[in-house]
């Protein structure tokens, strides 16, 4: 069946967020020009929302009602001594010289609502109740047209909220919908949707519909932002260098810290895409990026310290039987490579991941990876970039910012022993995209498959338990 269109004017006095609000439920932070100037929109612009590839809904976004007490008075005027009802009153205005003139941008404003099933009327709730919005409502109101207001920036202190209701509820308008263009909150998108279905019963399929579809994008955004972070974690998890015992350890070190940091990058990189925003949108407080490279680095004590993660010290259990396995710690000590008996060697023979590993220990060779400890540091703060760009409207012109303060939300990540699927990394190097192997046969492996799964749905859990809160 094939749905109604429904057309939505988005209007407002000028400077009220209309752009912002459209760059939010279209998720597209490119869409028309946000500013502090007044007039920012001059024309309308329109946007378009598909569902399954199929249109339903157009946006359109009008320039400001700037003279909305002249305008008021200019329509008095019209009426004065003739019988007409507001609508026709409304386009005797649209095809005098006015229109064309001192009222242009008005005009174009109502012949878009005109135009249009619906109109969207953005006020900014930090504002106060002023003459100028009355008679904004009162020209709205007589173009014959449903009008759902809607309270902009809500989340900030300064909101009026109650104000606005009140004095909303004297003019009869009672479908009043809060929302805030900079704090993406899902719920009070799916709000502002059923606010329009209670004005517009023939396109209450239409918008139940795009409820729905929003509904599966973000469980979509959710579990392939939780499916990017377990690859990641389990790229390093696995990320083994073998090198002798008497090489130069140091330069060895700095490669595989290069490794990791570039394969966190990739990850930052991937979630900014996937949720539709700029490289340069992200810029952690605490967590610099300069030159495409973390200002705090992962395998910085200090960093682990600000996180609330203890290091530890000395090497890091293999989970190989119960071996150690020599790794760099989160202080990155390099642990003196433990002599292997001819007898352990031979048990293991039978083994190909493990035989070999126990066969190179024996040849004088020593493993190096990143520590747990580094470990929970990646998981913390990706888990938390990820629960940031859930929460970011698409109109923010503020930098995300992440504080280490906030991942100590994450406890479980940084308390508790780390998910199975990490410690069954931890034995298989041959699962790390960091070894340089091919994607392919990488990907080709089952029980890495099996793993990242397992991680992926810990970690979305998480997320959907923040995105709801």
């Amino acid at each position: 069946m094939t749905l109604p269109v429904l057309k939505v004017a988005v209007v407002g006095h000028t400077n009220t967020g209309k752009t912002s609000l459209l760059r939010t439920l279209t998720r597209n932070a490119e869409f028309g020009e946000v500013s502090d100037r007044p007039a920012t929109t001059r024309h309308v612009e329109g946007a378009v929302l598909l569902v399954h590839g199929a249109p339903l809904v157009e946006l359109y976004d009008t320039p400001g009602l700037e003279d909305s007490i002249g305008l008021l008075e200019r329509l008095d005027q019209l009426r004065s001594g003739r019988q007409l009802d507001w609508l026709e009153l409304i386009h005797r205005f649209l095809a005098s010289p006015a229109a064309q003139g001192e009222f242009e941008q008005e005009a174009k404003a109502l012949r878009q609502v005109l135009a249009s099933d619906v109109a969207l009327y953005v006020i900014d709730a930090r504002d106060r109740v002023l003459g100028k919005h009355r008679d904004e409502l009162e020209i709205l109101g007589r173009c014959a047209r449903p009008v759902v207001p809607v309270l902009n920036f809500v989340a900030s202190p300064e909101a009026r909220t109650a104000e606005w209701r009140e004095h909303l509820a004297r003019v009869n308008m009672h479908a009043v919908a809060e929302f805030d263009t900079v704090v993406l909150n899902e719920y009070a998108e799916q709000r502002l949707f059923e606010k329009m279905e209670t004005l517009l019963d023939p396109f209450r399929p239409t918008l139940e519909a795009l409820i729905a579809d929003r509904q599966r994008l973000r469980t979509g955004l959710v579990r392939t932002s939780a499916d990017l972070l377990a690859n990641l974690l389990i790229d390093v998890a696995a990320g083994t260098v073998i090198v002798a015992v008497d090489a130069d350890k140091a330069a060895v070190m700095e490669t595989l810290r290069q490794m990791v940091r570039n394969r966190e990058q990739r990850c930052v990189d991937a979630l900014l895409e996937l949720f539709r925003f700029r490289p340069d949108d992200y810029e952690a407080e605490e967590l610099p990026i300069e030159d495409g490279e973390w200002g705090l680095d992962l395998f910085s004590s200090e960093s682990l310290k600000q996180f609330g993660i203890r290091a530890g010290g000395g090497a890091v259990a293999g989970g190989v039987a119960g071996l150690a396995i020599d790794a760099v710690t989160g202080g990155l000590t390099l642990g003196a490579a433990a002599a292997l008996g001819a007898a352990i060697g031979a048990l293991w023979s039978s083994s190909e991941t493990h035989g070999k590993r126990i066969a190179d220990r024996l040849r004088g060779l020593t493993e190096l990876r990143v520590s747990d400890a580094t470990l929970r540091l990646l998981a913390v703060r990706q888990l938390d970039l990820a629960q940031a760009l859930l929460r970011r409207g698409h109109a923010s012109q503020d930098k995300i910012r992440l504080r280490a303060q906030a991942a100590r939300r994450r406890q479980g990540w940084i308390d508790r022993q780390l998910p199975p699927a990490l410690a069954q990394a931890r034995v298989n190097p041959e699962w790390s995209h960091l070894g340089g192997l091919a994607s392919a046969e990488i990907e080709a492996d089952t029980g890495r498959a099996a793993a990242q799964h397992e991680l992926a749905g810990i970690i979305e859990a998480s997320l959907a338990e923040t995105a709801a809160g």
